[in-house]
């Protein structure tokens, strides 16, 4: 069948790429902490007062950006349509209604064709941007995603793709947006506008940054949907994998700033009314409430349950076969569209949109009924009032080639804006053809499932939602018409179909009934809600993964999932873990450290001595055994190729090359015996750290035991540190003490972040090969830590729930056996390894 994919078969995917983690963990030489601790308490006091007055703005911001996106989405879709429906009801006399079309055309291919040369200049901003934020939230930085240029793309991009007439949204863009502004607003610096710099040291760290793109992306939902709550909610439940409770505070209070700004403006635009706070959001369903003149009617009953979990179930079919289809739609760009030159990616939105284009139009023309207008209307009094509804659900009625008192059903769906649609559906008294309806589904489903993907900024919650209330009004029009249910409320039906459907393709729960609660301003929809969605859900995990879930997977993108299967406690930390470390001493020399960085990609690096004690227990036989670790013989060679290779690549680092940069003749007086030992360990003359060879890397000269010593743990240190070392000459003589190092505060650190210099880029012809770097005071003394012996359930939740982005594995002597990445708790990866231990059973 076409759902046939299981759990299992979703290990189908492109390799794993190395995507950089972001580094979530606080440790104790955060510069967050040492501001905090120079502090007193009014100072420190201040400073979070910042936090909240950035929020706001972000908040502020988010509504401005779904303000412009709004109005010139409004201001080309109206020019648009005012022009094609006066040529097509002057040409249905005329009998041009080829000239209608090539205008229609004209227009689509002109806006989809702008907003793809956008996505050229910064390809991120293709798709919602929905799973990259979804992946930088869970610790994985994906390159260019929350940069000013993005957002710029984004938000111009959407509105030419709306405006171009393709089944997308731009509900979903502005939660990127949003995001985007949360990242960049609070770090006063952009590699756009280098030249605008503001001396703002503080929340320079990946930790304070995903806090405020958190905020960014719950203020877009607000601002898409006019939902503070749910987008704190979708925040919680789609998007942070970290999470503490004063961070609750100040998402909601941006999600509000958000909701509130862009309902001023909106409100005050349209209507002339400043301050009367009338549209909170981009999509407004309006207020459900049966006709005063039909007292059978009400809006659900306790029957209707049964109805909307059969919907629920149906819901979630669809959904799976969406997300089935446009897993294989996406599989195919990616292996025949995406190699190929950009200008196909281009082509690809053009052919999409003209199909778009002759499929609504001939559509219209030709599969619409006419149908009879109601003349009785809804009342309502509240997000929408009683006019507002009335005149929005009139002006959209479109009557081509019908006779007056009489309206094409078909073509008032697809020559309307969505948001129009969908009020049409939700609210229109006037029946829609079940013919029409069923077409309009099937369209729409696989013209939208086409769409989402392709070269363009494009969103899925609105073509969904739109889609599957078009599915629900059809059963409310079949229940009417064959079972004689002549009591339900066909908008009721339309808007559990919306939600049936919507939750069957994202697999969400709790934020998006929050956010269709919100929106209809309705609390009595929440059971009926919520019982869809998560029956839509349940069904949907049957057979696949969420449409995210899916984009994320095909991307190689390593995302930690909420939690492990149980049959993962069957391994340990031990089966898991990488056993071949690359490793700095305390004290090592420059060349050291250069071939270890230039011949490495990893992004942090155990502080290691060795343990020459445990030498005698360390060889024995065909294994190498440490505290009951054991690893086999081919580990270790493989580990020995990799450091014989790095050791070879130093020949390519000439010592004639380099001059010292640090003075070397700098003379230090040698401490005298007598003086006091707690004085010199104050003024650092001699560190707690073994100087235990620096100036030797592993070559092939050194024999199986002195290559693979146990390995004291005594911290980690990033690349990002020790790059920064190098490039600022922090180093020190043999003839002179460690203490004579220059020393960098955290400002100095983090000055670079977050693009810190590569080492191919630098330039060390100053440096002497021979200097030493002590990297202690930068590294982490205390990072988490687990016994090679703990479960991967308990290393799982220590991985997300601490945010952490390397785990070293430490045995009962404090030697380091290994190191846990996010790579090695993937689902594919766990999997692999539970395989390999049914084997050796």
């Amino acid at each position: 069948t076409i759902l046939g994919e299981t759990h299992e078969e979703e290990d189908e995917i492109l390799p794993r790429k190395d995507y950089e983690s972001l580094d979530y963990d606080r440790c104790i030489n955060d510069p967050y902490l040492e501001v905090l601790e120079s502090m007193d308490n009014k100072k420190a006091q201040r400073y979070e007062a910042v936090k909240w007055v950035l929020v706001f703005a972000i908040g502020v911001c988010t509504g401005l950006v779904g303000l412009f996106v709004d109005f010139f989405v409004r201001l080309f879709t109206q020019l648009k349509f005012q022009v094609v429906q006066s040529s097509v009801e002057e040409c249905t006399e005329k009998g041009c209604l080829a000239l209608s079309l090539l205008e229609l055309l004209g227009f689509n291919l002109t806006f989809v064709f702008l907003a793809s040369l956008l996505v050229l200049i910064q390809p991120v901003a293709a798709g919602s941007g929905i799973p990259e934020i979804k992946c930088y939230l869970n610790g994985v930085k994906v390159p260019g995603v929350v940069r000013l240029r993005t957002v710029v793309c984004k938000a111009v991009g959407v509105l030419f793709s709306v405006a171009g007439g393709l089944f997308v949204g731009k509900e979903g863009p502005m939660i990127h947006s949003g995001a985007v502004v949360g990242a960049g607003l609070p770090q006063f610096q952009s590699i756009s506008l280098r030249k605008i710099q503001f001396n703002f040291p503080y929340f320079r760290s990946d930790r304070d940054k995903r806090d405020f793109v958190s905020a960014g992306a719950a203020a877009g939902v607000a601002a898409a949907f006019g939902a503070p709550i749910g987008g704190t909610l979708f925040s919680l439940e789609e998007g942070s994998s970290f999470w503490n409770q004063g961070l609750t505070w100040k998402v909601l209070f941006c999600s509000m700033a958000a909701t509130f700004t862009l309902n001023f403006f909106r409100s005050g635009i349209q209507f002339g009314s400043w301050g009367s706070f009338q549209l909170p959001g981009l999509l407004n369903f309006g207020e459900f409430k049966c006709s005063e003149s039909d007292k059978k009617c009400h809006l659900w009953t306790a029957v209707d349950l049964g109805f909307f979990i059969l919907m629920g179930i149906v819901g979630g079919l669809l959904g799976a076969t969406f997300n089935c289809l446009n897993k294989r739609l996406a599989k195919y760009r990616m292996r025949n569209v995406h190699p190929k030159p950009k200008l196909v990616r281009v082509l690809e939105s053009l052919l999409v949109s003209l199909t778009t284009t002759v499929v609504v139009f001939v559509a219209s023309m030709v599969l619409g009924e006419c149908r009879q207008m109601s003349s009785s209307r809804h009342s309502g009094n509240g997000t929408l009032s009683l006019e507002d509804v009335t005149e929005d659900i009139n002006s959209s009625i479109k009557t081509f080639f019908c006779p007056n008192e009489t309206y094409n059903d078909m073509a008032t769906l697809f020559f309307n804006p969505q948001e129009s649609a969908i009020l049409q559906l939700f609210h229109q008294d006037g029946t829609f053809s079940p013919v029409t309806l069923s077409l309009f589904f099937l369209l729409y489903f696989l013209l939208s499932c086409w769409t989402y993907g392709i070269s363009v900024p494009s969103g899925l919650f609105v073509p969904s939602l739109l889609c599957g209330a078009a599915f629900g009004r059809l059963v409310a029009n079949l229940l009417k018409s064959y079972i004689g249910l002549d009591h339900i409320y066909s908008g009721t039906f339309a808007l559990i179909g919306a939600a049936a459907f919507l939750g069957g393709v994202v697999r969400m729960t709790i934020s998006l009934t929050v956010i269709l609660i919100e929106s209809t301003n309705e609390i009595t929809y929440g059971l009926p809600i919520m019982i869809t969605l998560m029956v839509a859900k349940w069904t949907g995990d049957f057979f696949n993964k969420g449409i995210y879930d899916i984009h994320v997977n095909l991307r190689g993108v390593p995302l930690l999932e909420w939690e492990t299967g149980v049959e993962m406690d069957k391994l340990r930390a031990s089966d898991i873990m990488e056993p071949n470390l690359t490793y700095v001493y305390p004290h090592t020399r420059i060349q050291s450290l250069v071939s270890i960085l230039r011949t490495t990609v990893h992004h942090a690096f155990p502080v290691v001595t060795e343990n020459r004690g445990n030498e005698r227990e360390f060889m024995k036989g065909n294994q190498l055994i440490s505290n009951n670790i054991k690893f086999k013989k081919s580990s270790i060679l493989t580990r020995a190729g990799e450091q014989r290779k790095r050791s070879q690549s130093m020949k390519s680092y000439p010592s004639s090359e380099l001059r010292n940069m640090c003075d070397e003749h700098i003379a230090t007086e040698e401490p005298s015996e007598k003086e006091d030992l707690l004085q010199q360990m104050l003024e650092r003359r001699y560190t707690p750290y073994p100087n235990l060879y620096p100036d030797q890397s592993p070559s092939e000269e050194w024999t199986m035991e002195e290559r693979f010593r146990p390995l004291t743990f005594h911290g980690l240190i990033l690349r990002s540190q020790l790059v920064t070392l190098l490039d600022r000459g922090v180093c020190y003589s043999e003839s002179q003490s460690s203490a004579s190092q220059p020393r960098l505060s955290h400002a100095e650190m983090s000055e670079d972040y977050p693009r810190y210099p590569d080492i191919h880029d630098l330039d060390l012809t100053l440096l002497n090969p021979r200097m030493i770097v002590d990297v202690t005071p930068y590294m982490n003394p205390s990072p988490f830590t687990v016994s090679p012996n703990t479960h991967v359930s308990q290393v799982f939740n220590l991985f997300r729930t601490m945010g952490l982005r390397h785990l070293p594995v430490v045995n009962a002597v404090g030697e380091v056996v290994g190191i846990i990445t996010r790579h090695n708790l993937t689902h594919e990866f766990l999997q692999a390894r539970l395989r390999q231990h049914y084997q050796t059973i």
